[in-house]
């Protein structure tokens, strides 16, 4: 974060204490995490607090959205050892909240909803108390798959609008606005005990005007809460950033996310979907 085009907001001081521990024991248990995948600018950060957000089904995602660094293409053959190995990374790391996501695998019948649940419960048997948060894809809206995935018994069941309604063409050719919207809507109707959540980026040529109107459309459809991050270009990502949004902008995102009825607004540059998705659901739980 040290480019000289970036504001001085954007430009991340790097963390007091070494990520080598959890990168060590990510590397030996032999998982694989979005904060990587995705080139997180916060991972260096969540690992030195010895968190991060495991990635599930492979390194390859069958779509091709064009703000994403993930690998696009023919993804891996499932592995069923995976679940076990995510339980391992877990205790290994002492998470007291775990965070689950996956690349999108359209080339399966159920999406991996299967597997999702699947690491749910090895997580759950290795650590009883810990909190789980699952950020999934759209599972094509297959609402059959969303049940496998919410019987499992996430406290979190989060799902990514990703950007507003106009700009979907570009930033998410495969996916649809108010597909994503249903999503949440059923998650929120079939869970309703379960904290529904969902984010997206600026930065992309959307206006603040229609930042409020997802808020709105999220506040709608059921969501708990929402988190709004800066868009950043990844090496091979195909949108580029339109704006860099300045920190008292995302203050008003949130102000007015609040004003409207979320229970929470997680607003900031660096800010992304599970980024201090512990302290994100403490918060909420506090308030209720």
């Amino acid at each position: 974060m040290k480019s000289k085009h970036y504001p001085e907001w954007l430009r991340k001081k790097l963390p007091a204490h070494s990520s080598l521990a959890a990168e060590s024991v990510l590397v030996s248990c032999g998982v694989n995490t979005v904060c990587d995948s995705a080139l997180c600018p916060n991972r260096s950060e969540c690992y030195s607090k010895k968190r991060a957000t495991f990635m599930i089904l492979g390194k390859t995602c069958t779509r091709h959205c064009g703000f994403c660094e993930v690998n696009k293409g023919v993804p891996e053959k499932v592995d069923s050892a995976e679940p076990k190995r995510i339980a391992e990374a877990s205790r290994e790391l002492g998470l007291e909240h775990a965070v689950i996501t996956s690349v999108t695998r359209d080339d399966l019948n159920d999406g991996g909803a299967g597997h999702f649940a699947a690491c749910i419960k090895a997580v759950r048997e290795e650590l009883p108390k810990a909190r789980i948060e699952v950020l999934t894809p759209d599972f094509r809206g297959d609402y059959a798959a969303l049940k496998v995935v919410l019987n499992a018994g996430p406290a979190v069941f989060n799902h990514n609008i990703e950007t507003v309604e106009r700009l979907y063409s570009d930033v998410r050719p495969e996916a649809g606005y108010r597909h994503s919207l249903d999503i949440l809507r059923f998650a929120r109707e079939y869970a309703p005990d379960v904290v529904t959540k969902s984010g997206l980026m600026v930065g992309l040529g959307e206006t603040d005007e229609e930042v409020e109107s997802a808020l709105r459309d999220l506040h709608r459809s059921g969501c708990d809460v929402a988190t709004i991050g800066q868009y950043l270009r990844p090496p091979h990502g195909n949108c580029e950033v339109k704006r860099f949004v300045e920190p008292a902008v995302f203050n008003r995102y949130r102000d007015y996310g609040m004003a409207i009825g979320f229970k929470a607004v997680f607003a900031g540059p660096f800010v992304r979907s599970s980024y201090e998705a512990g302290e994100v659901y403490e918060g909420i739980q506090v308030t209720r």
